[in-house]
């Protein structure tokens, strides 16, 4: 690989700028202290979170059936 190649491989890739990266930080630190702070009740409303998420991505998963189209035949 090449000077010049290294280079233009380098440019195609936009970095994040530095409001993007500070808004993901603020984001994980508001993450980390909701979870410590919250764990204690928080925890009792995870078997219904989680069962949520699985009718969620059921339904998000299986949205292309039933439309009626047969596969050639």
């Amino acid at each position: 690989m090449h000077a010049d190649e290294s280079d233009s491989a380098n440019e195609a890739r936009p970095r994040p700028s530095r409001a993007r990266v500070a808004f993901g930080v603020f984001l994980a630190v508001a993450a980390l202290l909701l979870i410590l702070e919250h764990r204690a009740h928080a925890l009792d409303y995870w078997p219904f979170l989680l069962l949520g998420a699985c009718l969620v991505m059921h339904l998000f998963m299986h949205r292309g059936h039933g439309k009626g189209g047969g596969h050639g035949h």
